[in-house]
């Protein structure tokens, strides 16, 4: 595109000076008649120059060669699946976060009477087409919550510039009108929708469909059926409050239990160097060990994982498909990828006290959480015995120790759903949890999820251990309820 304005501004100046010239010569038409040098520099260029200007084939070159860097690019460029995504991503931290949509449209990012979530260097606002797409996304799918309340801000940005036209846009005033009077009627309220078609016919008097809906929502009204149904937004699932700005915490007696030390469990390779445990919560057990990486080793490991990212899948009984609920891609990274992968296996061996041999342990995987990035609440260990996990015949996977590569300027916590706590992002640190009691039974208490980001770009590495080759590392106990 940069090579076509460069081009295109390249010959529209020469264009310009041939015009500029012609005026010259034309300022005084009698003077060009009398003196002959100016009547036949005057017949020359309309005659010879301005067929060369007017049939010129670079405005076409130029054109072709921008429909060729096109071509070689095309691939690369969203598709209609990343389009919507982005629009349900918007949705989604419009409800985690409570965030108001005028206030988005705008570029500002907070709930109405609180300081900003996040403030980013440069504002951006949305266009009344961008907020158009969104609520359409809704619309299509029967979401009429959501494609209110885009709809409405869509039909106020086209209001305040109805009539100028922009190459972006692929909507209109009208189309807003019309999707947002549907999406009232089938939220209930009538009298709005009438009053959304008739403003549409104010621009489009002879729309006979619309026509046919006034007179629709006007026969309802006459019977009395047209009041306003009450109608609220979808209640938020437990950790949808874990992840806003108001999450819980802990009571004053939790507290006693929790704290921070320098650990060496006992392990010759962290002597000189301990590691740095935060005592995070007791039950579930979960431990945040800081500076676990470092900046230069999550750099590495980011590179190593990323020409090999694809969408992320879950188990579903025995087979593995993409879910909405889980927005975001990975990649596996044997600890022969590079050393900085082996010594990431040492480190976590050393501080969790586990075995991580094959097959013990599964590959390190890497996971980047874009845009709305998230993951719904789930288990880490497997729930049916049916799950591919125990294709690798180690057993469930006893723990999980999760590193995050990254720092997120807003949102991307971990939350521990039935615990009622969160664990916001800490750049290089690790995030270390039991998955199984000492008895084998899994620990319901470790349901959680990844909080979408706000803003930012998250990644993780997680390593999952399983419980095979633990037995003498961490042994049953005397009580078989434990």
């Amino acid at each position: 595109l940069r090579s076509y304005l460069r081009d295109e501004s390249s010959r529209l100046r020469r264009l310009r000076r041939f015009y500029e010239k012609v005026q010259a010569l034309h300022q005084d038409p009698k003077a060009s008649v009398d003196n002959p040098l100016l009547a036949f520099g005057l017949i020359k260029r309309l005659h010879s120059d301005w067929p060369n200007v007017i049939y010129s084939d670079e405005a076409t070159r130029n054109t072709q060669a921008l429909h060729a860097g096109l071509g070689e690019v095309e691939q690369e460029l969203p598709g209609t699946e990343d389009l919507d995504g982005a629009a349900r991503a918007l949705m989604r931290l419009q409800d985690v976060y409570a965030l108001s949509v005028k206030g988005l449209a705008s570029g500002l990012f907070q709930r109405a009477g609180h300081p900003p979530l996040y403030s980013p260097g440069r504002r951006v606002s949305l266009s009344a087409d961008d907020c158009f797409h969104v609520g359409k996304v809704a619309y299509d799918t029967g979401d009429y919550y959501h494609s209110i309340a885009w709809l409405e801000e869509a039909v106020s940005l086209f209001r305040l510039s109805y009539g100028s036209w922009n190459l972006e846009d692929r909507s209109s005033l009208e189309d807003a009108l019309d999707h947002l009077a549907f999406s009232y009627f089938m939220a209930g309220n009538i009298s709005l929708a009438l009053s959304l078609s008739r403003e549409f016919l104010h621009y489009d008097p002879s729309n006979r469909r619309v026509l046919r809906n006034v007179a629709k929502y006007e026969k309802l009204l006459e019977r009395g059926t047209g009041a306003r149904v009450p109608w609220s937004p979808p209640p938020l699932s437990p950790p949808h409050a874990l992840c806003g700005p108001l999450s819980p915490q802990p009571a004053p007696e939790r507290l006693l239990h929790l704290g921070c030390s320098y650990e060496t469990n006992s392990s010759p390779y962290l002597l000189l160097q301990p590691a740095k445990k935060e005592m995070v919560w007791m039950q579930p057990y979960v431990a945040l060990y800081h500076d676990f990486i470092t900046d230069a080793e999550a750099e590495t490991i980011k590179g190593l994982a990323g020409p090999w990212l694809q969408r992320s899948v879950v188990a579903s009984g025995e087979k593995q498909q993409k879910a909405e609920y889980r927005i975001s891609k990975s990649a596996w990274l044997k600890d022969t990828a590079d050393p900085v992968v082996r010594a990431l296996d040492q480190r976590i061996a050393a501080v969790t006290g586990l075995d991580l041999r094959p097959p013990y342990a599964e590959y390190l995987q890497v996971v980047n959480y874009g845009l709305g990035g998230h993951y719904e609440p789930h288990f880490d260990h497997a729930t049916s015995m049916k799950s591919p996990l125990y294709r690798m015949k180690s057993g469930n996977r006893i723990a999980t120790i999760m590193i995050y590569l990254s720092s997120v300027e807003a949102g991307g916590s971990t939350a521990f759903i039935y615990a009622n706590f969160s664990v916001p992002v800490v750049k290089n640190a690790a995030l270390f949890w039991w998955n199984l009691r000492r008895n084998g039974n899994g620990d319901g208490d470790t349901l959680h999820a990844g909080c979408p980001v706000l803003a930012g770009d998250k990644w993780v590495a997680n390593k999952w251990i399983h419980e095979h080759g633990q037995e003498f590392r961490r042994p049953c106990s005397a009580d078989p309820q434990d």
